[in-house]
């Protein structure tokens, strides 16, 4: 564990900090953990004058993980019970995918959206909004203290 959190911390300080941010942005957007925030964190720890470009790569990281979960959803031929993700969808439509930044409840979001056939572009630019809004309060709260 120790070797993996050195190695972790030395990504931080690399040329590779944008693959690993965008990788821990796309697999925090499955239902597998990836602790974007963290890894977002230490990047503008390490190189504050980089915030928005790390913001966007882990905006984009993340909303094409999100829309990994959407064409998961398409290939779900039929409806096996009503959850509150297809509720949300139901009720608010392609709004609610603004939420999708949210723990847990948010990844389902976009695997409802692709059974529900909404159509890509809308989702993408709205789960993009959504977690790239997160990911800038994430990057704001710590630019303060990178100084």
């Amino acid at each position: 564990m120790e070797a993996w959190v050195a190695w972790l911390m030395g990504l931080f300080r690399s040329e590779h900090i944008e693959f690993a941010l965008f990788a821990a942005a796309f697999i925090s957007a499955t239902v597998l953990p990836g602790g974007s925030e963290a890894v977002l964190a230490g990047a503008v720890a390490g190189t504050p004058s980089r915030v928005v470009e790390f913001v966007l790569i882990a905006m984009l990281g993340n909303a094409l993980g999100g829309m990994t979960g959407w064409c998961i959803g398409r290939f779900i031929p039929e409806r096996k019970k009503e959850g509150k993700a297809l509720a949300w969808l139901h009720k608010y439509g392609y709004w609610a995918l603004l939420m999708t930044w949210l723990p847990l409840f948010g990844d389902a979001l976009p695997i409802a959206a692709g059974w529900l056939r909404l159509k890509a572009l809308p989702c993408f630019l709205l789960i993009a909004l959504g977690k790239g809004l997160r990911y800038a309060v994430v990057a704001g709260a710590v630019l303060p203290l990178a100084a």
